[in-house]
């Protein structure tokens, strides 16, 4: 009897999910649609596009509950008012099911990177000296990474304004950063393009140098927002 409770109870810590497990990047794709979900620091996207066009964005900080996820949202291209949302999920091992749609998404990768969680920009190199960055009220400029992913997006919570994102994968080794973008709201023509810099992290923070898309010297420092 002892032994059927162990089993038991092992087996239902296993199919419970927990923030650590869910953490990371999971795509469904749909011929030419991708929808792509990131959780990294109690943070969660859920942006769709396609090769040709970025389609919508949502996100905002998660809480895990049972089989739900509730998401405070912070910004929605695809609604004019924010709101708190709750979607059933289950998880397995590799494959995440996920919305009243039942749409299944598969892992993409663990959330394992130095480089991962949600990062805040707070300074910006000018003239030989580090700036900080100002931000106005609620706006403000995210970054997210996971193990292979990254977003960025610009928003101001306060009124669901939504300035633009970008993301795709990436890879960081060796004080080497790049990013291989797949969506731009901005600029269509930007995806397929690949970006190099030379990157390290100091104290907790992240030092973001090279060129951007627009071929500007840029030197950052961000910070963990969470």
């Amino acid at each position: 009897m002892q032994f059927l409770f162990t089993f038991f109870a092992i087996l239902f810590s296993f199919n419970g999910m927990t923030a650590e497990n869910i953490d990371g990047a999971w795509m469904n794709a749909e011929g030419d649609t991708h929808t792509v979900l990131l959780f990294s620091d109690g943070y969660f996207t859920m942006t769709k596009y396609t090769s040709a066009k970025f389609l919508e964005s949502s996100g905002g900080m998660f809480s895990l509950e049972g089989n739900e996820i509730e998401v405070h949202e912070e910004f929605n291209t695809a609604v004019k008012e924010l709101s708190t949302v709750s979607y059933p999920v289950s998880i397995g091992k590799d494959e995440l099911t996920f919305g009243r749609s039942d749409q299944r998404f598969v892992r993409i990768d663990d959330g394992n990177n130095p480089l991962s969680g949600v990062w805040i920009i707070s300074g910006r190199m000018r003239d030989g000296k580090v700036v900080p960055v100002q931000h106005t009220g609620a706006r403000k400029t995210l970054k997210m990474l996971t193990g292979k992913r990254f977003q960025w997006f610009a928003i101001d919570p306060s009124t669901n304004s939504f300035s633009g994102t970008g993301g795709g994968t990436f890879t960081f080794k060796d004080g080497k950063y790049t990013e291989n973008i797949e969506f731009f709201s901005r600029d269509s023509t930007r995806v397929g393009s690949s970006l190099l810099f030379e990157d390290h992290l100091e104290d907790g923070k992240w030092h973001h140098t090279g060129l951007s898309s627009k071929g500007a010297t840029i030197y950052e420092i961000w910070e963990k927002a969470r």
